[in-house]
């Protein structure tokens, strides 16, 4: 039973929001049910049944317009340049072509999470705009937001009389499908990173659609929502590679990687040297070393040492994990530690174009790092501790690491060779074969260390 609220409202035809026809209310467009006086929803009104049409569209009108999503009219899943401009690689453009498969899939039955990374440009923000476009479409409420505007649309609710904070903040936790664009981009000051996190949080516990959007690495972003996000259960992760559609000039993000430079270093470029007639225990520290490094490159998952002399082939053995990797969809960093305290240095020059704390960041939190030549640096204390902090982290975090070096472990710092006799988590291999001399015409490329 419901009451007819026409007698209990001060209002008269030309304000009525429902059907003037309607038997239920009237024409008032709401309706009181009859509710014992215990009952939790008891005086409440709610919308009459011949106004829900109404004000599903309202509402649906108010969220595309709070999303400003007029302003990207333009950028639908049917008009993404799967391609990218002239001159991608064979991988840049095949991230094209995944992203847009998945966001495609998405939009037909949004469940779960999608997170897209990649550099400014490369087309994210078309993508989950054509999500938004397209489900709205289909009649589910979404939001979409930038990041710092969800924020600013927060601290306004504050001073603003329409509507509590209260109530924006459950809209956006409870909405049928989020869309954030540019996670990262945010003013990431306390409060900030409280209510980010509370928000997606929510969702998380409740597996509520949510599509993200970012430039950042995994390792920069906050730790409670970075963990939510690695979630392979509920959130499925895609990065494009491709560089900035708006500026071919434009330089893709920098990384201190040099593995580039070592494309050639590859397992099967790798020589076993079986016609040098090595020793018996040269050859076979050497077969040991390859088949660890091809079994680490399957499923890199604790640190892997390979010491010897120069030139035995640790950093050919190192590259080709990386590079295996690589050609797996990852971006492992390879460095060269010397050159990466120099890199380190040269941040503290006020002309530097990258911060200290980027580049520390990005060598400490690699989801595979490869630091080749260990002990050959300037054993100074800012570089012993510098290597320190960095080794410590990756023991905690127990994240992937191939270290190469020339050094005996008696020669390295006491709690760096500490890690490293850890045998839970380190394998270490020694290859007794020495240095390999290039024949002259010789074919077969290897690396000299």
């Amino acid at each position: 039973m419901t009451e007819n609220l026409g007698n209990s409202l001060n209002t008269n035809k030309s304000a009525s929001l429902g059907d003037p026809n309607c038997p239920i209310c009237g024409g008032i467009g709401w309706v009181r049910q009859d509710l014992p006086i215990s009952h939790p929803e008891f005086g409440r009104m709610q919308v009459c049944d011949c106004r829900q049409a109404s004000v599903v569209r309202q509402n649906q009108e108010r969220l595309f317009r709070l999303s400003n999503l007029q302003a990207f009219e333009n950028m639908t899943l049917d008009n993404f340049k799967i391609e990218g401009r002239m001159g991608l690689g064979d991988q840049q453009a095949s991230s094209l072509q995944v992203a847009h498969n998945q966001s495609v899939r998405f939009a037909q039955n949004p469940n779960g999470w999608l997170l897209i990374m990649g550099t400014y440009g490369c087309g994210k923000t078309h993508l989950v705009a054509g999500i938004a476009h397209q489900v709205l479409e289909q009649g589910m409420p979404v939001l979409f937001l930038t990041v710092p505007d969800l924020l600013d649309w927060l601290r306004y609710a504050y001073g603003n009389i329409e509507s509590s904070f209260e109530e924006r903040f459950e809209e956006i936790r409870n909405i049928k499908l989020l869309v954030l664009d540019d996670l990262g981009t945010q003013n990431a000051t306390p409060w900030a990173e409280e209510k980010l996190y509370q928000i997606l949080n929510f969702r998380y516990v409740n597996r509520l659609p949510t599509v993200i959007t970012t430039n950042q690495e995994m390792a920069e972003i906050e730790g409670r929502v970075r963990s939510r996000l690695q979630d392979p259960d509920l959130v499925t992760v895609v990065r494009i590679l491709a560089p900035d559609f708006r500026s071919p000039l434009r330089e893709e993000r920098r990384t201190i990687s040099t593995l580039e430079l070592l494309a050639d270093r590859t397992f099967g470029t790798f020589n076993l040297r079986d016609r040098e007639k090595l020793p018996h225990d040269q050859h076979r520290s050497l077969s040991t070393a390859f088949n660890a490094a091809n079994e680490f490159a399957e499923n890199p998952r604790g640190w892997l040492v390979l010491a010897g002399n120069y030139g035995c082939g640790k950093t050919h053995l190192a590259a080709a994990i990386g590079n295996y990797r690589r050609g797996m969809g990852e971006e492992p960093i390879f460095v060269v530690v010397p050159d990466f305290l120099d890199h380190l240095r040269a941040t503290f020059s006020p002309n530097s174009a990258v911060s200290y704390d980027h580049l520390f960041e990005q060598v400490r939190s690699a989801p595979l790092l490869i630091l080749d030549d260990l002990g050959t640096q300037s054993a100074t204390p800012w570089a012993r501790e510098k290597l320190y902090q960095i080794f410590n982290h990756r023991y905690n975090a127990k994240l992937p690491t191939v270290i190469t070096t020339a050094d005996s472990l008696e020669s390295m710092d006491p709690r760096i060779r500490s890690r490293m006799l850890d045998t839970r988590l380190c394998s270490l291999y020694l290859i007794m074969a020495p240095a390999f001399i290039q024949a002259s015409g010789s074919s077969n490329r290897t690396g000299k260390k």
